[in-house]
């Protein structure tokens, strides 16, 4: 796993001599060794290292990588650019069409977003390929919400979109006033009609950014 080197490693410096951590540490080595895993072992903290800790203004958390061939890159719900959108995505494109009116992209490299100040996390950073969840539980979401509790702990406003079920528990650590939470059902196409469609995450969060002084997220893709 290569180290992270901008201003998230202070904070999350503690979390690298804790027991966890090491037992994580040795699992995933193993894992890669051992099978296919995504995303490739050098995009594991790919949100990271695209967003800083001082940039970040939105923070949007995902569950797992995707599992399928060449998909992960370590942002959540993001595809490389040659990859076909998964269905997720198709309908976070959709509501951000209706809620902003952004073209639908020929891709679903959110890198762009990542550079703006979008954290796209997963709550757990490796997968088995082919193997939805199969890391779950070796110890991702220890150090995962102790990046959250390190969002939660900046004094600054922050808006946090919570999309699902495993993403809306972690609202309990998100006790900072300043921040804004939006939530709403996972745009996946099994429960993105129960709520998820017409959430407006896109613009409530621009308009909450620019009420607090702040630049608003260009959330358009291009076609590439």
């Amino acid at each position: 796993m290569p180290p992270i080197s901008n201003d998230w490693l202070a904070p999350l410096k503690p979390e690298f001599s804790k027991p966890y951590y090491k037992k994580l540490y040795q699992t995933v080595n193993e894992e890669y060794r051992t099978h296919l895993i995504f995303p490739p072992a050098d995009d594991i903290f790919n949100a990271f290292a695209l967003t800083p800790l001082s940039e970040v203004k939105v923070v949007i958390l995902g569950q797992d990588p995707y599992h399928g061939d060449g998909q992960a890159h370590g942002l959540c719900f993001s595809v490389k650019p040659d990859v076909e959108i998964p269905p997720s995505l198709v309908n976070i494109y959709k509501e951000l069409q209706d809620d902003c009116g952004c073209y639908i992209p020929n891709n679903g490299y959110l890198t762009k977003w990542a550079k703006q100040g979008v954290l796209l996390l997963n709550t757990v950073l490796t997968v088995r390929a082919h193997q939805a969840n199969s890391h779950r539980g070796i110890g991702w979401e220890e150090f995962t919400d102790a990046a959250i509790r390190i969002l939660n702990e900046q004094d600054r406003p922050i808006v946090f979109i919570l999309w699902g079920k495993p993403a809306q528990m972690k609202k309990a650590m998100l006790n900072n006033p300043q921040h804004l939470i939006l939530e709403a059902p996972h745009p996946s196409p099994l429960s993105a009609y129960r709520g998820f469609f017409g959430s407006r995450p896109f613009s409530r969060t621009n308009k909450f950014l620019q009420q607090h002084g702040i630049e608003p997220i260009d959330w358009q893709i291009e076609n590439v």
